[in-house]
């Protein structure tokens, strides 16, 4: 009895050991795919910065998990600086408010799988998704999507839900669409924060997409950096 008790347990560590194997070779599969083009993790341990990816959930415009086990954000070191900055704005105006992260670095082929999915007729689609053969400035390193949240980690409402693609979600028109009851003053409000932590930072907001900034214009960051595929 004593053998065979013996036996499973040696056999059930190996198994133990081979799916810890597995998995790390995953995670450093991804850490490897971004460092080896100069990015580096964000750090999501202060109070002020919180990392919820997610197209490594189903909760996202394609209702699948394209990111796997991926669950920290990578900049190019520069943008990330930027965001560090816009913490630190964010903290001295709204101690009780942090940044939550939904995406940062997103390789070419992960956007090759946004494109091909997403449910926008074909004129329309590079308005909201960036068009794979010229690359988004995510897939650089150089965009980051995020929000506010209270100190509980609960996003603060700001009028759509991230990856919104109707014209609610546009900043150029926040007046009309409070005018026109689409929107409220307390959503816009949020909004405002968020844009102003963000631009005092360096980061470019986007027309179309509250929750989008990058950390470059399209041409500098095609210039300074290279694609991660």
């Amino acid at each position: 009895m004593k053998k065979n008790c013996r036996r499973s347990l040696i056999i059930c560590s190996a198994f133990i050991f081979l799916i810890s194997c597995s998995t790390s070779k995953e995670k450093t599969s991804w850490y490897k795919v971004y460092t080896d083009q100069g990015l580096m993790v964000v750090n999501s341990d202060s109070a002020s910065i919180k990392v919820n990816l997610r197209y490594s959930t189903t909760d996202n415009f394609i209702s699948k998990d394209v990111y796997g086990d991926l669950e920290e954000a990578y900049l190019q070191p520069e943008a990330l600086s930027k965001l560090y900055k816009a913490a630190e704005y964010l903290n001295e105006l709204h101690p009780e408010l942090q940044l939550l992260i939904w995406d940062a670095a997103r390789p070419r082929r992960i956007q090759q799988v946004l494109w091909d999915q997403v449910e926008i007729p074909l004129p329309e689609r590079a308005q909201y998704v960036a068009n794979p053969e010229t690359g988004s400035i995510h897939n650089y390193g150089a965009a980051v999507d995020l929000t506010l949240a209270d100190s509980l980690g609960n996003p603060l409402d700001m009028g759509t839900d991230y990856d919104d693609f109707n014209e609610v979600a546009h900043i150029d028109k926040e007046q009309e669409l409070i005018e026109n009851k689409l929107l409220t003053e307390l959503q816009v409000k949020n909004r405002i924060i968020l844009r102003s932590v963000m631009t005092k930072a360096g980061f470019i907001p986007v027309r179309t997409e509250w929750w989008h900034f990058d950390a470059f214009s399209r041409t500098e960051t095609k210039s300074r950096f290279k694609i991660v595929e």
